[in-house]
């Protein structure tokens, strides 16, 4: 949703049956589908949960989200750490072969 040098527009969205102007120095459309997720993603809380108003709908989605970032952050750090170990492993491959080619 942010590109920081890019120049800024105006998109116009709805969340939840409410209108948003959102300022946006990335593609417009990536804003609007982010919203149109954000959308779905109350409604189809709202639906399952009954009654709710707006705000508890809202946080309900944020705590969602934050979910979804938690799990991904997660992911992120056990592949760096697999990168990191399968890196360490390709480079004593490559030092025990080198060494072994000086030997001959």
């Amino acid at each position: 949703m942010h590109a920081p040098d890019g120049p800024k527009k105006v998109v116009r969205v709805t969340i939840f049956n409410q209108s948003y102007s959102v300022s946006t120095s990335g593609d417009p459309a990536d804003t609007e589908k982010l919203a149109q997720e954000i959308d779905d993603l109350m409604s189809t809380i709202a639906r399952r949960a009954g009654n709710l108003d707006s705000t508890r709908t809202a946080v309900l989605a944020c705590l969602h989200l934050a979910d979804r970032l938690r799990t991904a952050e997660r992911e992120l750090n056990s592949l760096r750490e697999s990168i990191t170990d399968k890196t360490r492993d390709l480079s004593m491959l490559l030092d025990s072969a080198f060494e072994e080619n000086e030997s001959q």
